[in-house]
């Protein structure tokens, strides 16, 4: 690679995990830490407190009370939003240490802890230029679990941030076989580079699939990723198959055993999020493993 090259990867800085009162917090820290010691990289643990979500609204009441029954209520909003940022402080803490121990006893490493006030994309926007791979959960703890529930603050995230997204599976699994969703163009070419780049996948068992009709175009896009992994000293499995991408892909993961699927995500642009958008949501909503959404 040339030296004035823009590099495919981030070398040095931290991973980051975003950590919640989610049923993913535990699953978050594990990947994170598997993450971190597979590239030899710090990792640090995230508390955004964000003071917006699920605050009651308050409604103006000084035409309906008394002065002095207006300025006592007021002193009581007050004391009740004090004391809930205390217990916000306080149970993000516990749940950072809950989750820096269990690093520790799963992985043998350490992890830094830290929380902040605001919400967790502008903390994450300005946390960014030190980090390498953020994680979080495919769900927060305002989501619900229905079918098809999509966590608001993944995609508002991963449409935002530049760095490449680990989005952990609910259940940590070890990592032994990987896919990545390709289809020839540039953006799912540089996933290729980029894994190729990077230790995090070295040594894992790769496949490439490619949605649509096999023609003289695919074999050699295909053909292109096959040289590419092999140069990074993979043996990937290389294969076209037709379908439509959502519904394909998720079978494959199942039938193949894959345990991360390697997508590319939204474009930042309006017009490449109309056109990637769709698959990438619809994927990361059907799949059940960890998805690592690299840009």
């Amino acid at each position: 690679m040339s030296h004035d090259a823009a590099p495919l990867i981030h070398a040095d800085g931290r991973v980051l995990a975003a950590i919640d009162p989610s049923h993913y917090a535990t699953s978050v820290a594990r990947y994170a830490a598997w993450a971190a010691t597979r590239m030899a990289a710090p990792l640090e643990l995230l508390h955004a407190i964000d003071h917006v979500h699920g605050k009651p609204a308050t409604t103006d009441l000084s035409g309906n009370l008394a002065l002095g029954a207006q300025d006592t209520l007021l002193d009581q909003l007050a004391a009740v939003d004090e004391q809930r940022g205390k217990l916000a402080q306080r149970q993000g803490r516990a749940l950072l240490d809950a989750a820096r121990a269990q690093v520790a006893e799963s992985h043998g490493i350490p992890a830094g802890t830290r929380q902040r006030h605001g919400t967790l994309l502008e903390s994450l926007l300005e946390l960014e230029p030190g980090v390498r791979l953020f994680v979080l959960g495919k769900r927060g703890e305002h989501a619900d679990f229905a079918s098809g529930h999509l966590g608001s603050n993944l995609e508002r995230v991963v449409r935002a941030v530049h760095r490449p997204v680990l989005v952990a599976a609910r259940a940590f699994k070890p990592v032994e076989r990987f896919l990545i969703a390709f289809d020839g163009s540039a953006t799912t070419r540089k996933c290729v580079e980029m894994v190729g780049a990077s230790p995090l996948l070295q040594g894992l068992e790769a496949h490439v699939l490619m949605v649509g009709e096999a023609n003289v175009a695919a074999d050699a896009h295909l053909d292109w990723a096959r040289t590419q992994l092999q140069a990074a000293g993979f043996d990937p499995i290389v294969e076209c198959l037709p379908g439509t991408p959502d519904t394909l892909i998720a079978q494959q993961v199942t039938e193949r055993k894959i345990d991360l699927l390697v997508m590319g995500a939204y474009g930042h642009s309006r017009i490449r999020s109309l056109i990637l958008g769709s698959t990438t949501t619809q994927v990361l909503r059907s799949c059940q493993i960890a998805v690592l959404l690299l840009r």
